[in-house]
């Protein structure tokens, strides 16, 4: 099966109004890597307002997916509503990512372009946005539905969400961070969904990714130990056939090689004493 979707327009970049702080990264070819994977309390503070309005973007976008809406009005009014609240669009420039949040639809794994592709009735869109605020970012997504969708594709969606919320679940300190792909890796194989490996989970805080990586994957090799502080997304995508992909000459769209489903959820979140807090809650 061969893929159904085709690039569209895109538009130009949009404008961010000058008194609204920019990522170190605007402008240049490549970010900065590094800072902490563990914050102090202060910075998880400034992380919980990006946090939050990252979700009331999310939200906001939400509301507008339909069937006949363009992905790239999605991104318009994920746009505008973080610059309007004081907030970068932190994927606006990312390497040269010319737009304000990802819409990644059906068989697009991740980093879809918003352009001018129409939704249709039965389509599923991933919408991915990040909040730069505070000199901190706050990243989340979330998978919708579009008008009438089929049981296999809303079992998906729904299914996904769940990998994702028993994985924040299993988060504490003195676990090690395999945890997450683990808890992950076998939710999925009840239902034989594929869980895409080659996309993760990333360490965010005053970097978008700090250079931390958590696999959605259980990888026994992996080391390194939760503790207090740690801020990170957990973002599992699943797919209802493999995790083989194509990249689009775009550089960024990822499409399942078989041109089937996927679908994926993400929050950001910390490691408290006693588990977990998610930081992307509206």
């Amino acid at each position: 099966m061969t893929t159904l979707l085709r690039p569209g327009r895109v538009s130009p970049m949009r404008k961010v109004p000058a008194h609204i702080e920019r990522p170190e990264y605007v402008g240049r070819k490549e970010p900065r890597r590094g800072g902490s994977d563990v914050q102090t309390p202060e910075t998880i503070e400034r992380m919980r307002v990006a946090g939050r309005l990252a979700a009331q973007a999310l939200e906001e976008v939400g509301r507008h997916v339909a069937p006949g809406v363009t992905t790239d009005e999605l991104d318009r009014i994920g746009h505008e509503f973080l610059c309007d609240h004081g907030a970068y669009p932190s994927t606006l420039g990312y390497r040269g990512y010319p737009k304000s949040l990802c819409t990644s639809i059906n068989e697009v794994i991740c980093h879809g372009i918003p352009d001018d592709t129409v939704l249709r009735d039965g389509d599923i869109v991933n919408v991915d946005i990040t909040a730069y605020i505070g000199g901190v970012h706050g990243d989340t997504d979330a998978t919708f539905l579009v008008g009438e969708v089929d049981e296999e594709s809303r079992l998906l969606v729904e299914r996904t969400r769940e990998a994702t919320m028993r994985a924040i679940r299993a988060v504490a300190p003195g676990r090690r961070l395999n945890v997450v792909g683990r808890v992950i890796s076998a939710y999925a194989k009840r239902f034989g969904y594929g869980v895409v490996r080659d996309f993760t989970g990333h360490g965010i805080s005053t970097s978008f990714h700090s250079g931390l990586i958590v696999p959605h994957y259980d990888d026994p090799s992996l080391a390194v130990e939760l503790v207090p502080g740690m801020t990170f997304t957990i973002e599992p995508m699943l797919t209802l056939g493999t995790v083989e992909y194509d990249l689009w000459p775009d550089g960024w769209t990822a499409v399942t090689r078989d041109g089937r489903r996927t679908a994926q959820f993400e929050h950001t979140i910390v490691v408290t004493d006693g588990g977990s807090e998610i930081l992307t809650l509206p």
